[in-house]
């Protein structure tokens, strides 16, 4: 589904992340991934996908740095290939009323959530234009999209997610790229295991699927949205929540 493929993936040390990475890689994509707090994991991972005989490539990635993150989307597109998957998922997230969030950490989780994720695309996007070609994929949350009990600055940054994916869709789509964005629900890792135990409960209680999902099936779809398979979806957020 992927082959010949070049993508670039953030927060790959993550769980999701790192469902990507082995996800992509299966599909025949040659796969980069960023880290910034989990080299254990990333080394680990790297082993782990060595052993499997799909190799990948790691990188140590602060996403707030505007020019070391063009500085990696050069070396990538010149060690690694030409770049026309960028998965964006590097993101935290704060369980914390709004009464208590101050000023620090409201800018923590936009920035983390949101200004990274602008500084990688703009990093490298430079090389799609070029080529005419290529595929984004955002990951929101369904934080930002339901009236649910989540943190507040939390969920304004995966509202922003969304904005940021229409338009930027409508913007590159003359240059043959595609944007678009996958909304999780409640996964059984990733943030999703900060989640307190009622809130979870009550989750799985209005799923129509009765459970959260797993990273695996996030990866599944947002590999599809950045194939070929799906040449017709543009500017949109696909849901995968189990059915709230």
């Amino acid at each position: 589904m992927l082959k010949g493929r070049t993508a670039f993936i953030t927060g790959g040390s993550g769980a999701v992340g790192a469902a990507l990475v082995r996800v992509f890689a299966r599909e025949g994509a040659r796969v980069a991934y960023g880290y910034h707090a989990g080299r254990e994991k990333a080394e680990q991972l790297d082993k782990d996908m060595a052993a499997a005989g799909t190799p990948v490539f790691s990188f140590s990635h602060n996403a707030l740095d505007g020019a070391g993150t063009n500085a990696l989307a050069e070396g990538i597109e010149k060690d690694v290939g030409p770049v026309d998957i960028l998965v964006n998922n590097a993101g935290v997230t704060q369980i914390m009323p709004f009464a208590l969030i101050e000023e620090e950490d409201w800018d923590r989780i936009m920035d983390v959530n949101v200004k990274g994720m602008f500084l990688t695309t703009k990093a490298f996007l430079r090389g799609m234009i070029r080529r005419k070609k290529g595929a984004i994929v955002n990951m929101g949350s369904l934080a930002g999209m339901r009236v649910l009990e989540v943190p507040v600055h939390y969920a304004t940054a995966k509202s922003a997610v969304v904005g940021f994916t229409l338009s930027l869709a409508r913007e590159m789509a003359r240059y043959g790229i595609r944007v678009n964005c996958v909304v999780p629900g409640m996964l059984t890792d990733g943030v999703s295991a900060n989640v307190p135990r009622k809130q979870a409960e009550e989750y799985s209680k209005y799923c129509t699927l009765s459970r959260p999902g797993t990273p695996e099936e996030v990866a599944e779809l947002t590999a599809f949205l950045a194939s070929d398979r799906a040449s017709y979806i543009n500017a949109q957020s696909i849901f995968i929540d189990g059915g709230i």
